[in-house]
């Protein structure tokens, strides 16, 4: 079988199991399980295969048109190169994993295969806009994950939290739509085709007439779906959502399909130096405002959240000095120990019935229910915090050495501004994320006061999967380097200066983290410790206890108080309750297009009501006051009849006299 035969199978499968899963979900709720599972498991094996063919060789091109569109044709392309094929198996790693882990942790859900099938939907979607070659191609795929995402974000509907941030997830996304479509269509028509290959020559031959404007209309569609700033505000909303949902969403698809797409077009990016300063600009804001922000958080979900918006800033990043291999690096390396952060806390969450970071550190021994979840989520937080030898430090300090190299002028595609702009602000948020990782684990794991609840070991289906994740995030980085020629041929070793310096910062905000916790943990002795346990059913299901965790940023009385031990109050000081509202953007975005919006619609409704409607009121009321005159005329007395047309007549006699008088 050829590699394109096995490529279009690879999104082809999910989506039949996708469909298989809607039609006989119901019918025959046996097969739910297998119809999720198989045709992920399938799907990873032939991108496993159809990546160890491509070799990091030359790219797998094959295409056939459509339906002629005109002057500008759609054909359903395949373009497979290096970074292709290595997204593809963390795609298709990663969604295996989530369907594996959900068929334990929505076991008692009677949603389950609707859910399934959106999820292999989303997976099929994001496969295809993997291997996709023509770029409406991947605007399809890329639609249809923002349409099953809604869905499966607002999967626990009842809740008016999840209903909430669906339909702000969708509608942030669309939002970013309109100009990325606009910036397709001016690339197209300069390019004459949606073809990746045929743009990339067009851009190779300086055939573009307008490259800051297209690079600006498309970065505006990228901030939303990737979650950038200014229009990252729905991400840590939708943690509403299933704990494996927002796995499948923040590791390895939707958001990060938005570097993805900029990894594929960075020569059109690079066509304009001043897309590259706003792309850093954007990149550095959104590293260092959303670890600030989840420095405060006290929803481990909401703490992750706020991670994944900060390590798509790294990438943004590494596209913004013009290193796509080390933006596609940290991706697949952030797709993995992301994917295990999210799963690990989904255990968590169940073991100890709450998302709140403040109750479970008033549970003591809360590490000795969930020995999977805890060692395989440190290794996790070890590789976010970037810390040698786990992966997350190899990925992290190639960015910082892309942006070193630029910094210092010894690179030539991006500004020098870029790089200072990504080195400061890519150092400054390995402290913060060091710090962050520290706060989490020492919350999560060192609790004090009631023994925590015991629902015994977790399914198999569920501590298995953190294990097999486990593995890419302790040695993804050390055999990347045997890999350079998926990664445009060069290797990607961290540089010494980037190195010492990460891992130095990265260090000292874990010790001053520790520091803080310490000193705030030793006040806290001294504040009486409520019954937590009291709030909680010990043998609630796992559907139960995600649901009651998404109804409420925190489980009971005592959860809800604020953490004197939280060492992010201490660290933060004032800043502190601005960084827990998200440095509150959704009050300035109410009050600069919501209200104003709704003030506008409210004033359209009362012209339409008030001003509108009442000459359509007005010209229907006349002839039917005509008609009621008329009809009272009409008594059916000869006589009255008789009068009216004596006295009519009379009337016009004396007009006719009085202006004949006049006239003479």
């Amino acid at each position: 079988m050829t590699t394109t035969t096995l490529a279009v199978l690879v999104p082809l499968l999910p989506f039949l199991g996708a469909v298989a899963g809607l039609l006989l979900g119901r019918t025959a709720p046996g097969l739910a399980r297998p119809l999720a599972v198989l045709p992920a498991l399938t799907s990873l094996g032939l991108a496993a295969v159809v990546a160890a063919r491509q070799g990091g060789d030359a790219a797998v091109d094959a295409a056939t048109q459509l339906t002629p569109t005109g002057s500008v044709p759609i054909d359903l392309a395949l373009h497979i190169d290096g970074f292709a094929a290595l997204a593809a198996v963390l795609v298709g790693l990663v969604a295996s994993c989530v369907q594996i882990y959900s068929t334990a942790y929505l076991h008692d859900d009677p949603r389950y295969p609707s859910y399934a099938a959106l999820v292999s939907l989303f997976t099929s979607a994001m496969l295809l806009v993997v291997y996709s070659g023509d770029l409406m191609v991947l605007l399809v795929g890329w639609e249809i994950m923002g349409i099953c995402s809604y869905f499966l974000v607002g999967h626990y509907w009842e809740t008016p939290e999840a209903r909430a941030a669906s339909l702000k997830a969708f509608l942030v996304t669309k939002l970013g739509d309109v100009p990325f479509l606009i910036g397709l269509f001016a690339l197209a028509a300069d390019a004459g085709s949606f073809r990746i290959t045929r743009i990339l020559a067009t851009v190779a031959d300086g055939g573009l007439d307008h490259p800051t404007l297209i690079a600006l209309l498309l970065l505006a569609g990228v901030a939303g779906k990737s979650a950038q700033f200014p229009l990252h505000t729905w991400l840590p909303d939708a943690m509403a959502g299933p704990t494996p949902v927002s796995a499948l969403i923040h590791a390895a698809t939707m958001v990060a399909a938005g570097v993805y797409f900029i990894a594929r077009l960075l020569p059109v990016f690079a066509a304009s130096a001043a897309a590259l300063v706003v792309l850093a600009v954007m990149a550095a804001v959104t590293m260092a405002g959303s670890a600030l922000a989840a420095l405060a958080q006290d929803d481990i979900k909401r703490v992750l959240a706020y991670s994944t918006i900060g390590q798509l800033g790294y990438m943004t990043g590494a596209l913004a000095v013009g290193d796509r291999g080390a933006a596609v690096f940290h991706l697949l390396a952030h797709g993995a120990f992301k994917a295990l952060l999210f799963l690990a806390a989904g255990v968590i969450i169940h073991a100890a019935g709450t998302n709140s970071l403040a109750a479970m550190s008033r549970m003591k021994d809360l590490r000795a229910r969930v020995p999977d979840a805890y060692w395989t989520m440190t290794v996790a937080l070890l590789a976010l915090a970037a810390v040698p030898p786990f992966s997350g430090f190899f990925s992290k300090e190639a960015v910082l050495g892309a942006a070193e190299h630029t910094a210092t002028g010894h690179s030539g595609t991006a500004p020098g501004a870029a790089g200072w702009i990504v080195l400061v602000a890519g150092l400054v948020t390995a402290l913060l994320t060091a710090a962050y990782a520290t706060r989490l684990w020492l919350l999560a794991f060192n609790g004090r006061g009631t023994e925590a609840p015991d629902h015994g070991r977790q399914p198999v289906a569920m501590t298995a999967v953190l294990w097999v994740l486990a593995v890419p995030s302790l040695a993804f980085g050390v055999t990347v380097g045997a890999l350079p020629d998926w990664f445009d041929g060069h290797k990607l070793a961290p540089t010494l200066t980037t190195s010492v310096l990460g891992t130095g910062f990265a260090l000292v905000g874990a010790l001053v983290t520790y520091g803080a916790w310490r000193q705030t943990t030793s006040l806290a002795a001294r504040v009486p410790i409520g019954a937590v346990a009291a709030h909680r059913d010990g043998d609630a299901g796992l559907v139960e206890a995600e649901a009651i965790a998404t109804r409420t940023p925190a489980y009971g009385d005592v959860a809800a108080a604020p953490d004197p031990a939280d060492p992010g109050r201490l660290l933060l000081g004032p800043l502190h309750r601005h960084a827990a509202a998200g440095f509150r953007l959704d009050a300035v975005y109410a009050a600069l297009f919501v209200r104003p919006v709704q003030a506008g619609a409210r004033l359209v409704r009362f012209l339409d009501r008030e001003v509108v409607e009442t000459y359509v009121r007005g010209a229907g009321a006349a002839p039917r006051w005509l008609g009621v005159a008329v009809r009272r005329a009409q008594t059916g007395n000869v006589q009255t009849y008789l009068s009216a047309l004596l006295a009519g007549t009379v009337v016009l006699a004396v007009a006719a006299v009085l202006v004949a008088t006049a006239g003479a």
